[in-house]
């Protein structure tokens, strides 16, 4: 007789998902923890290789088997968080961890309270609406200048906001702000959890060391 195979393939198909399960389960570092803070400069890849003639996080960072947690874009500047331990880096990019991000953004004209409600009440974007959000005008950051500098038209004013998320989709900022008619000219990340930009110039980056618990 030959043996019954119907359900040798939900079977497989069952354990497969499982091992990816596994697999993608965040963990603990084998040995001591690393957590870095980094300034990312404009036109720098979140990550540690690239195309010939690609400024890289290898061009800054010498400390092995880190890795961002999130990304910023090749054109945005600021906070990025690396670390080898996957349970910490889960909390800071997954959403249901909450965790906000400070972002300073200046853009391109004078929005009013009306526009920047828009956006404190979220957006629907091609994607999907947005989360509420944090939304203020703030003055004029005292930070680094950026090379190469933005492009201003002389007739046309510019505004900082402050903007704070508690997601990340690909370029959010950016399209959020074209949403509601002013197109954001310089983006930086401040703020990452409970780690500020503040005192790192582009470039530079620092090693610190986390109290346990990590994260609230």
């Amino acid at each position: 007789m030959k043996p019954n195979t119907t359900n040798r393939q939900p079977l497989r198909a069952n354990n497969e998902r499982r091992a990816s399960r596994k697999i993608n389960k965040p963990k603990r570092p084998r040995g001591p923890q690393k957590v870095i803070l980094f300034n990312k400069p404009y036109n720098t890849l979140t990550q540690f290789s690239g195309e010939p003639g690609d400024s890289t996080l290898a061009d800054f960072i010498p400390v092995k088997d880190v890795y961002p947690a999130g990304r910023l874009d090749k054109d945005s500047e600021g906070l990025l968080v690396l670390t080898n331990d996957g349970i910490l880096q889960a909390r800071l990019t997954q959403p249901q961890s909450k965790q906000a991000k400070v972002y300073w953004v200046q853009v391109e004209g004078a929005p009013t309270e009306e526009h920047l409600q828009q956006l404190r009440d979220g957006v629907t974007l091609k994607d999907g609406p947005t989360l509420p959000a944090g939304v203020e005008v703030i003055e004029s950051p005292q930070m680094w200048d950026r090379t190469p500098p933005i492009r201003e038209r002389k007739n046309i004013p510019t505004t900082w906001i402050a903007i704070t998320l508690r997601e990340g989709r690909n370029r959010q900022v950016r399209r959020m702000t074209a949403h509601i008619g002013f197109p954001t000219l310089r983006l930086i990340r401040y703020q990452m959890a409970q780690w500020t930009v503040a005192d790192l110039a582009p470039g530079e980056w620092k090693e610190i060391t986390l109290p346990s618990p990590t994260l609230s």
